[in-house]
């Protein structure tokens, strides 16, 4: 079927895999977004990335 509109097998198989990757980063960030929205609370990964700036901060405040 691909063959026909001149489209290799490998240029299908990765073509599936960015829409794969692009599809659950939108779907994953649509989640962090909605319980945002809904609870007003941060999400875990932002937890996180607060607390790696902070140290990252504290770090340079030393130096």
């Amino acid at each position: 079927m691909f063959e026909d509109l001149g489209i290799g097998v490998i240029t299908t198989v990765i073509s599936l895999f960015v829409w794969y990757f692009l599809v659950k980063s939108a779907v994953k960030n649509g989640v962090k977004q909605a319980y945002r929205d809904i609870t007003g609370k941060e999400t875990a990964d932002e937890m996180e990335e607060i607390e790696e700036i902070k140290t990252q901060l504290n770090e340079k405040k030393e130096k």
